[in-house]
């Protein structure tokens, strides 16, 4: 069960962001292109160091805590990563924005 620790946190995360874009009628996961173009620019960075830093030896990821598919030596729950940990911030941060917008809108109507 341990080499299922790394994908196990991403689908927590998802599980527990996913939710707000129904809940709080964000609109978020319905934006393809600018999540891709988002994602892009957030993600293609740091996989690039990711896999260079992978290669050239500066660190390493446990066998024992990841599955065994890989994408250029670098295993795909760390690919997950920079896609699934930037939607949970942008989801998050949404669903903030629209709570206190909400607060705002009940302040003014006071």
């Amino acid at each position: 069960m341990r080499h299922l620790a790394y994908a196990g946190m991403l689908a927590f995360c998802l599980l527990g962001t996913v939710p707000l874009d129904r809940v709080f009628r964000l609109g978020v996961l319905r934006q393809v292109r600018r999540l891709a173009l988002t994602l892009a620019v957030a993600a293609g960075p740091f996989l690039v160091w990711d896999l260079w830093a992978t290669h050239a030896g500066h660190w390493w990821f446990d066998d024992a805590q990841t599955l065994p598919l890989r994408v250029l030596g670098v295993p795909w729950e760390e690919v997950g990563f920079f896609v699934v940990i930037p939607i949970a911030a942008i989801l998050t941060h949404a669903a903030v924005a629209e709570v206190r917008g909400r607060r705002t809108a009940r302040r003014a109507r006071r």
